[in-house]
C-alpha cells in the first residue's frame, strides 16, 4: 500500500490505469489505524484490479480540501481520474469489498 501526497496525487491517482481506492487518513485517528491491516490485505488480494493508497490529511491539505474531506477515514474510489464513489468510516473488509464491487 502506497502513501500519496499533494505533490504526486495527480500522477499516482488521477493518472492511474486501474481504479484507485484512496484512504484519507490521519495519525490521530483510531478507526484509521484499525483500517490499516484491512487495506493491506485488500491491496494484496485485489492488486491486479485495484490500486490502494493512503493520503495523510494533516500533511496534504490541498488534496483534502479539493475533495471536501471532513471525516476520517474517508475512502474515495477514482476511476479514469474522477471520483466515482465515496465512503466514510471504518468498515470490515467483507463490507468494503461489497461496496467496491460495482467499481471494480
Amino acid at each position: 500500500m502506497t502513501g500519496v501526497t499533494d505533490a504526486d496525487f495527480a500522477a499516482e491517482v488521477i493518472g492511474a490505469e486501474l481504479p484507485v481506492l484512496v484512504e484519507f487518513t490521519a495519525d490521530w485517528c483510531p478507526p484509521c489505524r484499525q483500517m490499516a491491516p484491512v487495506l493491506k490485505a485488500l491491496a494484496f488480494e485485489e492488486g491486479d484490479r485495484l490500486k490502494v493508497v493512503q493520503l495523510d490529511v494533516d500533511s496534504n491539505p490541498e488534496t483534502t480540501n479539493a475533495y471536501k474531506v471532513l471525516s476520517m477515514p474517508t475512502f474515495m474510489v477514482f476511476r479514469g481520474g474522477e471520483p466515482v464513489k465515496s465512503m466514510v468510516g471504518a468498515r470490515a473488509k467483507r463490507r468494503l469489498l461489497e461496496e467496491l464491487a460495482d467499481v471494480l
